[in-house]
């Protein structure tokens, strides 16, 4: 019997109708995305009415918007997975704010203040100026003549590195167009990341305050099971998991989510690593990684990387799980 863990993805996970068929048909996961919709009093309603709508237009790349639903249905899912299927996972991993969706399922916040947390972050990126993010297929070696020293503000630097050869790069406009014109001009490929504001660089600092800020009126506890931090790529520390800074710090600090993955799974016996998110982003980085390519780890996605196939993805995955479990 293979170990549990789940990876908790963030921004550019989003897509429409994500879960949507799910919350019709799973009623536990219907009633865990609700109760915290209900948490988040008119602004949770109206999250909740531009999500099962189907169709929330471009309103859905706005991180106020994308992140607070990636959050909640991540949350709900493994609320879900634990009451009504039985999963314990062992671990935590999430990404960017899927971090934060890794710490509430570790009961670092409790139940109502999982939204509220959610909600002063939304708040603070509020805050962050234009710019944007781009997936760049190259490590972050090879980007090192194209980028800025990692503490100016106004540069582009490495946000996240996800794999051996996907870099994620954040900085503010006009300067992120114009390193991603020179990168196509030396035939380097890269997508743009939806995701309109500057994460995980130094242009978010002062977004960061004002969440760390927010995070100081919640009481923090330590971890009931061991999240891993992208940010240390090791589990959190008791004396992090306690201090508003360790998590409020993340928005502005680099997601080191290959480094975080390979310890992950080096660490122990092998493991399932489940994808909770809706569009497989993090299943495809764990598949890359030799333990997974070598068979000893398995992954599995939760949700398909559109709105097409939810249920049946949803009802596989959970018949496996709970094969595995036995």
């Amino acid at each position: 019997m293979r170990r549990i863990a789940l990876l908790l993805p963030g921004q550019g996970a989003q897509h429409p109708g994500m879960a949507v068929d799910l919350h019709a048909r799973e009623p536990a996961f219907a009633a865990a995305v609700d109760a915290l919709f209900e948490q988040l009093g008119e602004e949770g309603r109206r999250l909740r009415s531009l999500w099962l709508s189907g169709q929330p237009g471009g309103a859905l790349d706005e991180a106020a918007v994308a992140q607070p639903l990636l959050f909640a249905i991540g949350y709900a899912l493994g609320r879900c997975l634990a009451e009504e299927y039985g999963v314990r996972p062992v671990a935590y991993l999430g990404h960017s704010v899927g971090e934060l969706t890794a710490a509430a399922l570790a009961h670092v916040f409790d139940g109502a203040g999982a939204a509220r947390v959610m909600a002063a972050r939304a708040h603070a990126v509020r805050g962050l100026p234009d710019g944007g993010m781009l997936a760049v297929a190259a490590s972050p070696a090879r980007l090192g003549p194209f980028v800025d020293p990692p503490d100016r503000a106004d540069g582009v630097v490495v946000a996240a590195e996800n794999a051996p050869a996907h870099t994620v790069l954040a900085g503010p406009q006009p300067r992120l167009s114009q390193v991603g014109a020179a990168l196509r001009e030396a035939g380097i490929a890269w997508r743009p990341v939806p995701a309109g504001q500057p994460f995980h660089s130094p242009a978010a600092r002062p977004a960061a305050q004002v969440f760390e800020a927010d995070l100081g009126r919640f009481p923090l506890r330590v971890p009931d099971t061991p999240v891993w931090s992208t940010r240390t790529a090791r589990p959190v520390r008791p004396e992090e998991a306690v201090d508003p800074e360790f998590w409020a710090g993340q928005l502005a600090a680099p997601v080191l989510f290959r480094q975080a993955l390979d310890a992950l799974l080096t660490d122990g016996d092998p493991l399932t690593l489940v994808d909770v998110g809706p569009s497989q982003s993090l299943a495809v980085f764990a598949r890359r990684h030799p333990a997974v390519r070598g068979g000893s780890s398995a992954v599995i996605p939760l949700l398909p990387p559109g709105r097409d196939g939810t249920w049946d993805t949803w009802k596989r995955a959970v018949d496996y799980l709970g094969r595995s479990s036995r």
